[in-house]
């Protein structure tokens, strides 16, 4: 494939139903009413010479090169800035056009740069197309007298350079930052000859700025001003592929543009369905992780976890595996061995590896990285609605006219969604979160939310309830809405119960610590505002009342009508990259693919009839009881593919003990990770760059995964799964991973007009995709519910079994942050550690003042379960009596010190309610002096290789 050349219009599209017709150079062309004349014209197929217009920016109307004739005008409007009128008549070219661009060419030449053949852009230069264009062939002003030619670069970002020396002042940069991004971290400073890109007052460089380095200036720039690192060192590049992101769950689509088999650069696609040409530092920027030297490429075996590595061929690995795992069985029984599928593969992976445990280990013990953040969104859902998934599409926060965030921050965890989020706000949405922390939504440039509920962590129900009393109590239910699409009998209990006095703001402001004025005022903005949506994230899933809460969010946008159309709805916001499409696979130990029970005997049959095996109708164990099982000696083998529980679960001392007691441990990954420091077997991953097949993101919608380069490991990650089945006696083979996904598609009815081929002719869908939908649902529930009538819960408020006391008086709460990725294994291999390169421990002045704890200083950690050390950070974002931290490094093993408390219906696990005692410190822990030990063993296995 050659270099993917997107149309650029000039100006954004402008829909509507009224349309008019103009004469463009002598063709008509119809448009809606508004279009600008340049994007007119663009769309006739005649090509206006611009610089300072980019069709993602709004017209700006500066650089004076895009001038047209219109008959019955006087002077030579600019077309970016002109929207067109039916009978319109317009010319492009002409003598006096002309002229009049070669003119305003010859200023910006005449201070510029003449080095086009050693400029890093040379190709790429839309300065250097655009004087072409208009037939410039000199420069009569000469390049004598002032100029900007002498002005240092900016090279301080570890991606990109600012060389102001090129730079014309079109404001693109600046523009992007604020309409795009919503950063505003860019100004134009000075005036006439004075004006210059400026990365905000007081600020020396980017790096120091507020800049957070989503590339969209970079994107914008028409020079080489802003320019990527790696262009610059190994030129522009030459072919592109277009592929998905693999980092959060937002799904940015991105083109991958090469030059041989080296990616130069990631550019977001403006057809991306998820971001329509935006993205974030690490979509953008941190993809070189994929070539680190870390990477583990050949397979490993070990006799003993104590034993050195010995690298091996895939044939003896997979023999090896094999035998292992059919010994435990005899010895154990079928139920002594299972699998955990990964968020960041692809869906056709995760599949054929619960395929694997069903078919090939003949038991249901397969559990999912999914179950510990988001199966609450599953179970809750379901329960409501009828489908375990969010509602809308992100397009809809468009046309919402009030916002609720809860347990969620969306411009370090979602940023590229956020971005969204924050243009409809600065366009006049009113914004309501509900969050412990004060999150930069709270307040940030033209921001405000008209609410910020801090209420203290685990009482989430608490709050949804108080906000549901005041719906009932004040006559705020959409009384037709309910009559019309929910359960009667189900309604009038919830109505009766959340309407009890217990439910009142009043009644639980002490023990929410929100004043009930805030409830109540963020209650009446919800359910009278207008279009109102929910987004949240693991804030409100990682709790023991996980499920209850989404009941409880459900429950709410069902009395206010909030459901069904753009601009509302129950969102979840998924924290990995496919963590929508593992739950969709059959990850649970009690469902298929598709979300139906094995205990289903037409559900099993149909599995039965299209594998050719008998199936378990039996559900089998989640994670944590397959950890407890292999402490009390009857689960003795597992596959782990693409994650690292011993980092990222909670209660690290029962997880790696697990492991411990556990035979035969394979780990399948890029790196070899805490995980593998217990594991007997190490089967080499392939990054998203390398794979074949598609991610689900949060809003449902399937996108194809294309591969950039080879596989580094010689071997897809599903193949070496088919391998594994075959060894152990069960035929699975597929040519590719087409013939998976055709798979899913014929036993999963939500997939069924799902394909690799229709993906690739019209783009991305959005599940159910089959034959009443075969272009996908953006919005799900319109007119009815996929369960027939909405249901409601009764959703009673549970206070947490995790307690503070006069040991452990503070409660800890997680989160993350722009910069890193779950538990940093791509990220902390990326420059992206230059922003963080620690986790640290946030803490409110008043907690660390009477513990004598200064900004920077080394403190301990330490909850019921185990201890550690970070460095402190003091803000005033966490109320008084809760503290902050994030778990990006292995180092700070984070997760010592969380509980084994779970949600009561799927086992997600409490990591956002820990009661923690922090004092100074100035020793690692004891958690900290091992991992030290297991860096230098894999230090010492890479020194061998």
């Amino acid at each position: 494939m050659t270099l993917l050349k997107e149309t650029d219009y000039g100006t954004p599209e402008k829909p509507g139903e009224n349309t008019v017709t103009v004469m463009i150079d002598g063709m008509p062309v119809s448009v809606p009413e508004g279009t600008s004349v340049m994007r007119a014209a663009t769309e006739a197929g005649v090509a206006i010479p611009k610089l300072c217009a980019t069709d993602s920016l709004e017209p700006f109307g500066s650089c004076r090169l895009c001038l047209v004739e219109i008959e019955g005008r006087r002077g030579t409007p600019a077309s970016c800035t002109t929207p067109v009128a039916e009978g319109m008549v317009v010319k492009t070219q002409t003598r006096r056009l002309e002229d009049l661009r070669k003119g305003v060419m010859e200023l910006y030449i005449s201070d510029h740069p003449l080095d086009c053949l050693t400029c890093a852009a040379n190709g790429d230069c839309e300065l250097q197309d655009m004087a072409g264009d208009v037939g410039l062939r000199e420069v009569r002003y000469g390049f004598e007298g002032e100029n900007h030619l002498e002005q240092a670069k900016d090279v301080s970002n570890p991606y990109f350079t600012f060389d102001p020396s090129k730079c014309i002042v079109c404001s693109r940069c600046v523009r992007a930052c604020e309409e795009v991004q919503g950063t505003f971290a860019l100004t134009i400073e000075g005036r006439g000859f004075e004006s210059k890109v400026s990365a905000g007052t007081g600020f020396d460089d980017f790096l120091s700025s507020e800049c957070v380095s989503c590339g969209a200036c970079v994107q914008a720039c028409p020079t080489a001003t802003l320019q990527e690192k790696a262009v610059i060192d190994h030129g522009v590049p030459n072919r592109s592929v277009v592929t998905t992101c693999a980092y959060c769950g937002v799904g940015c689509s991105f083109k991958a543009e090469l030059k041989g088999e080296e990616v130069v650069r990631m550019v977001p696609y403006k057809d991306g369905g998820a971001n329509e040409g935006h993205s974030c530092v690490k979509g953008r920027f941190a993809w070189g992780y994929a070539t680190h030297k870390d990477r583990v490429t050949t397979p490993m075996v070990r006799e003993t976890i104590h034993d050195a590595w010995r690298p091996v061929s895939w044939d003896e690995a997979i023999a090896f595996t094999a035998d292992r795992f059919r010994s435990i069985q005899d010895k154990y029984g079928r139920a002594s061995i299972g699998a955990i599928t990964s968020s960041r593969c692809t869906n056709e992976e995760v599949y054929v590896v619960q395929k694997l445990v069903r078919a090939a280990f003949h038991n249901n013990n397969v559990d999912t990285c999914a179950r510990v953040c988001h199966s609450p969104t599953g179970y809750g859902l379901k329960n409501a609605f009828g489908t375990s998934a969010g509602t809308q599409d992100f397009k809809s926060v468009d046309e919402a006219d009030v916002i609720l965030v809860i347990g969620a921050n969306p411009t370090d965890g979602h940023p590229v969604f956020a971005s969204r989020m924050k243009k409809r706000l600065r366009q006049g949405a009113k914004l309501i979160v509900a969050d412990p922390r004060r999150i930069d939504l709270v307040r940030s440039p033209h921001i405000e939310a008209a609410h910020h509920l801090q209420l203290q962590p685990g009482t989430n129900v608490a709050v949804m309830n108080a906000i549901g009393h005041v719906v009932v109590t004040e006559g705020l239910v959409d009384r037709t809405f309910v009559a019309e699409r929910c359960d009667s009998v189900s309604f009038a209990r919830w109505e009766d119960f959340v309407a009890g006095e217990e439910n009142s703001p009043e009644a639980v402001e002490g023990v929410t610590g929100v004043p009930a004025a805030e409830i109540r005022a963020a209650a009446r903005l919800y359910a009278t505002g207008g279009n109102a949506a929910i987004y949240y994230g693991l804030g409100v899933t990682e709790h023991s009342q996980g499920s209850t809460m989404v009941m409880a969010m459900a429950n709410l946008a069902m009395a206010t009508g909030n459901l069904g159309r753009n601009g509302v709805g129950v969102n979840p916001l998924r924290g990995q990259n496919n963590v929508q499409g593992s739950c969709d696979m059959g990850s649970f130990p009690h469902e298929y693919p598709g979300y139906r029970h094995v205990g289903e005997q037409g559900v099993r049959a149909l599995f039965e009839e299209r594998w050719g095996v008998s199936l378990d109708d039996e559900p089998g164990l989640r994670i944590p009881n397959m950890l407890a099982a292999a402490l009390d000696g009857s689960f003795k083998g597992l596959l782990v593919q693409g994650e690292d529980i011993a980092q990222s679960d909670p209660d690290t001392q029962h997880v790696t003990a697990g492991l411990e007691a556990m035979e035969c441990v394979v780990v399948q990954d890029l790196f070899l990770n805490e995980t593998a420091a217990y594991a007997h077997v190490f089967l080499p991953g392939t990054s998203f760059l390398e794979k074949d097949g598609t991610f689900t993101n949060a809003e449902r919608r399937i996108n194809r995964v294309r591969p950039v380069m080879p596989s580094r490991t010689g071997l897809q990650e599903w193949e070496v799964v088919s391998r594994i089945a075959n060894a152990l006696g069960y035929p699975m083979h597929y040519d590719n991973a087409a013939q998976i996904m055709d798979e899913i598609a014929s036993v999963t009815p939500t997939f069924t007009g799902v394909s690799f081929g229709h993906l690739d002719a019209h783009g991305s869908v959005q599940w159910p995709c089959n034959e009443s939908a075969p272009d996908g649902t953006p919005i799900m529930h319109v007119g009815q519910f996929v369960r027939g009538l909405g249901k409601f819960a009764l959703t009673k408020f549970v206070p947490t079994e995790e307690r503070t006391n006069r040991f452990y008086p503070l409660i800890l709460t997680t989160g993350r942050i722009l910069s890193q990725y779950n538990v940093g294994a791509q990220t902390r291999r990326t420059p992206n550690s230059t922003w963080h390169q620690e986790d640290v421990l946030e803490l409110h002045p008043h907690d660390a003042d009477v513990r004598g704890i200064e900004d920077g200083a080394m403190v301990s950690i330490a909850s019921r379960k185990g201890a550690t050390t970070l460095r402190a950070k003091i803000s005033d974002r966490m109320p008084q009596g809760v503290v902050y931290t994030t778990f990006h490094h292995p180092v700070t093993g984070a997760n010592v010190i969380t509980t084994e408390n779970s949600d009561w219906a799927t086992n997600c696990p409490e990591y956002k309610v820990t009661a923690v005692q922090v004092t100074l410190s100035n020793q690692p822990s004891e958690w900290q002096v091992e991992h030290q030990s297991r860096v230098a063993e894999i230090a010492a296995v890479e020194a061998a290789e």
